[in-house]
């Protein structure tokens, strides 16, 4: 994950957060894996149009960011399952407000507009 860096030098710990969950498919696989450890396939099963790279990918990126944890079995076909670490749990449950909010804004886009 980048550091964010305002002018000042700071670190903007908003701009921070977001580039660990940035992209289109972070927030839903972090919602996914909230539920339990799920293997990659089924993953992109219920994912609708991830591609196995594309999984990979941002599966990678969240292990390399701490959220996730990739468990490999020792067997053949090899298994792989991942699942959300305590990090990754933590920024799940931070992020329900926000998802919240989301089905709100959508609800108040949707409503008729009240004659001006």
């Amino acid at each position: 994950m980048a550091r964010i860096r305002l002018d000042e030098g700071e670190v903007c710990g908003v701009a921070a957060a977001i580039s660990v969950v940035d992209g289109k498919w972070k927030p839903t696989l972090l919602w996914m894996l909230e539920s339990g450890p799920h293997r990659p396939g089924e993953l992109r099963r219920k994912v609708s149009g991830i591609s196995e790279k594309v999984l990979t990918q941002a599966l990678r990126e969240m292990a390399d960011d701490g959220l996730v944890h990739r468990e490999t079995h020792d067997v053949l076909p090899p298994k792989t399952v991942y699942s959300l670490t305590e990090t990754g749990l933590a920024l799940s449950l931070l992020l329900a407000p926000l998802s919240d909010w989301g089905h709100a804004h959508l609800d108040r886009q949707t409503e008729p507009r009240a004659a001006s």
